[in-house]
């Protein structure tokens, strides 16, 4: 179990959507495998049928409050929220403010770095860490820290307040209860890239596949058919020659 400890402090938040000539931050990726391993999140997501109009997932994408007077924008490597309020047609959703444009994130996820990126960090104070600022501020109920080098996953509960380590079951997956869906590990290629990657599975332990995983599997499928088909061709055409063989047979015996 991990908690953080630090002496109290009072916080005055206010839940303020950004102004539209806020100026976001704009840093570079800080790993060529983020993009990836959040794309991939997403895109079994969507082919699964789950992503809807009502909901939010984002990457590197603005979490905002207003603490103590100051703005504070944090961009999780990934995050889903469950229901967000509508925005008008053309607008582009630059930022995401809980409460003021719908519900808390249910789940946020940081990918390690190859430096200290403070994935970790505990800061009390202004711009706050990382850790502090989704468990304190946002009090987000699910956070997942992920190394795709070694494979190391470790997800977060909030519960009474606190961030906990949980254990995973007996496969190595965690339940994401707001999802219902379970999160875990698997070592392999996607895009000619050979690493850790982050998978969802179903209630049923059914993998979510990726579309080329999905494509593989269409194409097996198509080839198993051809080769059914080709096997009761020649099934048939056996049948025949025997059939055809046994009527010559008859004849000389006449």
């Amino acid at each position: 179990m991990t908690q953080i400890s630090t002496p109290p402090q009072e916080y005055n938040v206010i839940w303020e959507k950004l102004p539209p000539d806020f100026v976001l931050p704009d840093d570079p990726v800080e790993n060529i495998n983020q993009p990836f391993l959040a794309a991939a999140l997403t895109e079994a997501l969507d082919n699964y049928g789950f992503i809807t109009d009502s909901l939010l997932i984002a990457s590197n994408f603005g979490l905002c409050a207003k603490v103590n007077g100051k703005t504070v924008v944090k961009a999780p490597d990934w995050l889903y929220v469950p229901c967000v309020f509508p925005v008008a047609a053309g607008v582009i959703r630059r930022s995401y403010t809980p409460h003021t444009e719908g519900d808390v994130p249910a789940v946020v996820m940081e990918f390690l770095s190859e430096t200290d990126a403070g994935e970790y960090s505990v800061r009390p104070t202004y711009p706050y860490g990382k850790m502090w600022f989704y468990e304190r501020i946002l009090q987000i109920p699910t956070y997942v820290i992920f190394d795709t080098d070694s494979g190391m996953l470790e997800v977060r509960q909030l519960i009474s307040g606190r961030y906990e380590i949980q254990q995973p079951d007996a496969q190595g997956r965690y339940l994401i209860a707001a999802m219902a869906l379970s999160l875990g590990v698997w070592y392999g290629k996607r895009l000619e890239r050979t690493n850790h990657w982050l998978r969802w599975w179903d209630q049923e332990g059914s993998l979510l596949l990726w579309g080329s995983e999905q494509l593989a599997q269409e194409r097996e499928k198509i080839e198993q058919e051809r080769q059914r088909a080709e096997a009761a061709e020649q099934e048939v055409a056996s049948l025949r020659e025997r059939l055809r063989q046994g009527g010559l047979s008859d004849a000389e015996g006449v």
